[in-house]
């Protein structure tokens, strides 16, 4: 199988190419992120414009950087830091998508798209859990309340640590819930010390996905499951193949509805986000260089769109693991 974060050379990349989109949908959408609260999270207001240019290059001409892959965990760092509070102003503390169900709200699908993959691993009282790439830990606090494991979710960046902590906090669940700031390709986790690990796309910024899946491999106790929920694509998966259909499901299709529809039916949210986005930033509450990363976002919610259309693409292949268990 082939990642679709490979094709981009890496998951930095793939990031901005193809990963968010929350300025299409409203305020009604967040938990206390308000527009007037929005920052670059780490960095300073005054260094938001070069930090985007930067990315921006770096993410349109990849193959012309010498070093690509040594390079992905910093700007993957500074991708967070430019669209963490956008993401939560537009889309929510979960930064992924999930299948749209019939009779259900947006929160609620993504709740139960979450908690499966706790049931999914066996997660349970007195497990410790790994959440690889955990973002500000919308999954996270929806898996340990479900659960009630011990989850330890890691992100590089330092900004949604802060986040992740003050929300477990707000939600009483601080107690089940850790945050550390690393590298998903060097986890400061001992041979396996977990339960069980889950990735909700997140290791589409590994620039090679088998050293991710290597670091998850070496945390995991013997026996243990990891599940992940993939953005990939493959030519050599056969629908009539068993086999395949048994190792890997796409959660994203039928009786499952469009994941892209929460895209599609934004667009006028869009607009309106984007002006008050523009505003901000003219009368400088948000940093300058704000209105290019939300521009920068919401370009690619088309192309996202297009592809759940036209069925090309799927941000949501589940794949279940199981680490050997000692003889």
């Amino acid at each position: 199988m082939e990642s679709l974060a490979l094709l981009f050379t890496g998951g930095a990349l793939l990031a901005a190419a193809l990963y968010w989109f929350v300025c299409i949908l409203g305020p009604a959408e967040q938990k206390g992120k308000r527009a007037a609260d929005l920052s670059a999270g780490s960095i300073s207001a005054e260094k938001v414009q070069d930090n985007y240019n930067q990315y921006w290059s770096f993410f349109r001409r990849p193959k012309e950087t010498v070093g690509v892959a040594d390079k992905v965990p910093d700007f993957v760092d500074t991708f967070y830091n430019l669209v963490t509070d956008i993401y939560e102003w537009g889309w929510g503390q979960s930064f992924h998508f999930s299948p749209s169900l019939r009779g259900k709200s947006h929160a609620e699908a993504t709740r139960l798209h979450e908690v499966a993959a706790a049931d999914l691993i066996g997660a349970k009282p007195g497990h410790r859990v790994v959440d690889v790439g955990c973002g500000v830990g919308g999954p996270m606090r929806a898996i340990a309340a479900h659960s009630r494991a011990n989850v330890v979710g890691i992100t590089i960046n330092d900004y949604q640590v802060k986040r992740a902590r003050d929300h477990n906090r707000k939600a009483g669940l601080d107690a089940l819930c850790e945050v550390v700031q690393g590298n998903f390709l060097e986890m400061p986790f001992p041979d396996g010390s977990f339960d069980g690990a889950y990735s909700i796309e997140a290791t589409c910024h590994a620039p090679r996905l088998e050293e991710v899946y290597g670091e998850i491999f070496r945390v995991l106790k013997p026996g243990a499951l990891y599940v992940s929920y993939e953005w990939v694509t493959t030519e050599k998966f056969a629908a009539d193949d068993a086999e395949h259909v048994e190792i890997i499901r796409d959660l994203a299709a039928p009786p499952a509805g469009p994941w892209w529809s929460r895209l599609k039916f934004g667009r006028i949210a869009y607009w309106r986000n984007h002006i008050v986005v523009s505003v901000l930033a003219a009368v400088g509450v948000a940093p300058k260089g704000t209105v290019d990363v939300h521009e920068m976002l919401c370009k690619t919610a088309e192309y996202l769109t297009k592809g759940g259309e036209k069925g090309i693409f799927s941000p949501m292949h589940m794949i279940l693991c199981r680490k050997p268990a000692e003889k």
